[in-house]
């Protein structure tokens, strides 16, 4: 084991937090800048532009970290841009002290700390002091470079296995349009029926509680937890004190849909499908739920077609506007059209999922021990054993 100098982080960076953009736009203009928020520091985001304005600037050698938000923590290297409200740069003072990506991978290594640390009871941010207090080893530079080194061909495992898992997850999509064609046009000409004529149950608004109730107790789905029509990692979710008739109301149940109704319009109508639960759950009051009638639609065909352009533009096009924010009322989604191919169609592609999810939990299996080999390699790392 190697003996290094270690000081205290809060003496080594620098700390400087980001700001909202009046306004930010998909397509760049001839003077916009990139504008980075959250899902920037993960891979394939969608990229936003901003006009310059008087806002914190990231640069490739800088350290990018999520200060806001159930992401908390997380960190990135290799982005230039203004800095959205919700991150922060860290910035080392001393260019021949502590290598930017050096830096990254130690927090990457923290993560769980940052998370343990991080204040506020509904959206938790990362504690400053909880930060500056962590103390890192100083190698020399060189040193620095041949551990990140090391740890980038570890990394380049995992990645390998995402971008596998990726085309996995792609299969669905693609075996979606094969089946049911572009349900944007509804180039196969399936009947249209409205949501409403689907629902068996609902929609209803989530539980809204104050922030002084979370804490402990009752898992309670945010919108945060759920992308691309799937439900992410119940095990992970905030949890609140609800009483037995709030869990009665609002307690989700297996094959129930979400849609969130409030939120900016890029996230605006996102939804998930809600899998087998392990212990009631609730949801919160910026979605909705409804459940559907089976002997009309299968629920796994609704969900992938409400990830289509054709949901999305119907929602939008309903959408309410403000400053801040958008929202869609119960009337906005229950009006919806749905084109509906034969039920034994719906079932055949679900069925056909249902084998693909199954080849997913093998992935998963795989990507688990990946992901457990790295997190040695970090701790390894930092202790002076690679």
């Amino acid at each position: 084991m190697k003996r290094w100098p270690t000081n205290t982080l809060g003496k080594l960076i620098a700390i400087e937090k980001g700001k909202k953009t009046p306004e930010a736009f998909a397509a760049p203009t001839r003077t916009s800048v990139r504008y980075l928020q959250i899902e920037d520091l993960r891979p394939n985001a969608n990229i936003k532009y901003c006009e310059p304005f008087n806002c914190p600037k990231a640069t490739k050698a800088d350290v990018i970290i999520a200060w806001d938000g159930a992401n908390a923590g997380t960190v990135s290297c290799n982005l230039a841009g203004h800095i959205g409200s919700t991150l922060a740069v860290l910035r080392p003072i001393a260019d021949d002290t502590l290598s930017p990506v050096f830096l990254s991978r130690f927090l990457e290594g923290n993560f769980d700390y940052l998370q343990r640390t991080a204040t506020g009871a509904t959206i938790p941010h990362v504690s400053k002091d909880a930060l500056n207090s962590l103390q890192i080893p100083v190698p020399p530079l060189g040193e620095q470079e041949r551990i990140v080194k090391l740890l980038d061909e570890g990394d380049e495992l995992r990645k390998l296995r995402a971008q596998a898992d990726q085309h996995t997850a792609d299969l669905i999509h693609s075996l979606f349009s094969q089946i049911f064609g572009d349900l944007t046009v509804n180039s196969k000409g399936w009947p249209l029926r409205t949501l409403a004529e689907l629902v068996k149950d609902g929609p209803q608004n989530g539980l809204y509680k104050h922030s002084s109730s979370y804490g402990a107790g009752t898992p309670i789905l945010r919108i945060d937890s759920f992308y691309d029509g799937e439900v992410n990692d119940m095990t992970v979710l905030k949890r609140l004190r609800a009483t037995p008739e709030e869990i009665s109301r609002y307690g989700l149940r297996k094959h129930d849909i979400v849609i969130n109704r409030v939120n900016s319009p890029e996230y605006l109508g996102k939804s998930a499908l809600i899998p087998a639960l392990v212990e009631p759950t609730v949801f919160e009051s910026n979605m909705m739920r409804f459940s559907v009638e089976s002997t009309h639609v299968e629920p796994g065909y609704l969900i992938r077609f409400l990830q289509t352009r054709a949901a999305k533009r119907h929602i939008l096009g309903r959408a309410k506007h403000s400053i801040n924010q958008s929202s869609i009322n119960q009337e906005d989604v229950k009006s919806m059209p749905v084109p509906l191919p034969p039920l034994s169609l719906q079932r055949e592609f679900a069925a056909r999922v249902a084998e693909i999810r199954a080849m997913e939990a093998e992935q998963a299996a795989s990507r688990h021990r990946l992901e457990n080999l790295f997190q040695s390699m970090l701790h390894r790392a930092f202790k002076g054993e690679l």
